[in-house]
């Protein structure tokens, strides 16, 4: 079945409406070296909107401030049709302790400033963006919650955080009558389903979308990877090639490539891209919200898209699973098995609806 951009979906337990996918706006600029200059970045931006597309995530600090500048521009004539959704938490300023980090004075800085560059006067979403393990949770809550009552963001979410951080957070929040969290923005593809252990679990528990990042898992993807890449040399000094930095990060193992074959092959028999099909798996998880897609090109986002138009089989479904499959871990492989649910249900059969 066919999605479209205008097939909006509530985000975790909130009323707000989002497209299926997010335009990650971390290529918006070239002042890391890549990403698309402002006219090319106006094109992906004119593309997405104009196919129904209105979830849009940048952060603070993405391309030293240019993501959020050419967003403020872009947005200017329908600022209110839009969610934007930025992050607090990187540092701003190099060698100043209080410009990064979860506290109160980084949190409001941060904000203040992405107001300023997005040329508005509230933020729709703003995430935590990388657990800092010093400020304690009821100063990030109750920070978040001012701004809240303050009118200058709307909604509060996290990513990059442990899970059990996250449930305590949502408690305390509730408990308190502070502005919940409604996403959760993790890193989740074929390659990398380590969020299936706690975080999405935890997420579907306290309400809170998921939307991932890297569903395309660094490219490796997008069908440009095969059994040659498994003896390609590191990258050397300078070279900043997605290939050579992929095989840096030790992304490139038999296992992957695995995986990367199947979507190869379930694509051909489709007839769609690699990256299609890799988008399209996590677009239709259940616990998803919005993957966000990140293109330099508008004939990469083009393709992007593309993977709201591809249906799976079950057998395809199922084939992925398998192939790209996690070992859960302890406690959960213990309580999903056989001799575990003989002990605490004997032969009931229990049939949990939510």
């Amino acid at each position: 079945m066919s999605l479209t951009l205008d097939t909006y979906r509530l985000l975790g337990r909130s009323g707000l409406r989002v497209s299926p996918l997010a335009l990650g706006a971390a290529t918006f600029g070239t002042e890391w070296g890549w990403g698309a200059e402002q006219d090319e970045a106006r094109k992906l931006f004119d593309l997405y909107v104009e196919r129904g597309g209105n979830f849009i995530d940048t952060a603070s600090t993405y391309t030293n401030g240019s993501s959020e500048r050419l967003l403020g521009e872009f947005t200017r004539d329908n600022r209110e049709s839009l969610v934007l959704a930025t992050k607090y938490t990187t540092q701003r300023r190099a060698g100043d302790p209080n410009s990064g980090g979860s506290h109160r004075k980084s949190l409001f800085a941060s904000v203040e400033s992405s107001l300023r560059q997005l040329g508005t006067d509230y933020i729709d979403l703003l995430y935590l963006h990388v657990w800092d393990f010093t400020t304690p949770v009821d100063e990030i809550l109750r920070g978040m919650d001012d701004l809240v009552r303050q009118g200058k963001i709307l909604y509060v979410a996290i990513c990059n955080a442990p899970a059990w951080q996250a449930s305590r957070m949502q408690a305390i929040a509730d408990l308190r009558g502070w502005s919940p969290l409604v996403a959760l923005q993790i890193e989740y593809n074929l390659i990398n389903r380590a969020g299936e252990r706690d975080l999405i679990p935890m997420a579907r528990e306290m309400g809170m979308g998921v939307v991932p990042y890297s569903p395309l898992a660094g490219g490796l993807l997008t069908g440009k990877y095969s059994r040659d890449d498994l003896t390609a040399p590191a990258a050397a000094p300078g070279d900043s090639t997605r290939k050579s930095w992929n095989a840096t990060l030790g992304m490139v193992t038999e296992r992957n490539i695995a995986v990367a074959d199947a979507v190869k092959e379930i694509a051909a028999d489709l007839g769609h891209t690699p990256a299609q099909v890799g988008l399209a798996w996590a677009l239709r998880q259940p616990d998803v919200t919005a993957p966000i897609i990140g293109a330099r090109t508008p004939a990469q986002l083009e393709d992007n898209l593309g993977a709201l138009d591809v249906d799976f089989t079950a057998a395809q479904l199922a084939r992925l699973d398998e192939i790209s499959a996690i070992e859960l871990g302890f406690p959960h492989d213990l309580l999903a098995s056989a001799p575990m649910r003989k002990a605490t249900a004997g032969d009931l059969k229990i049939e949990a609806r939510r």
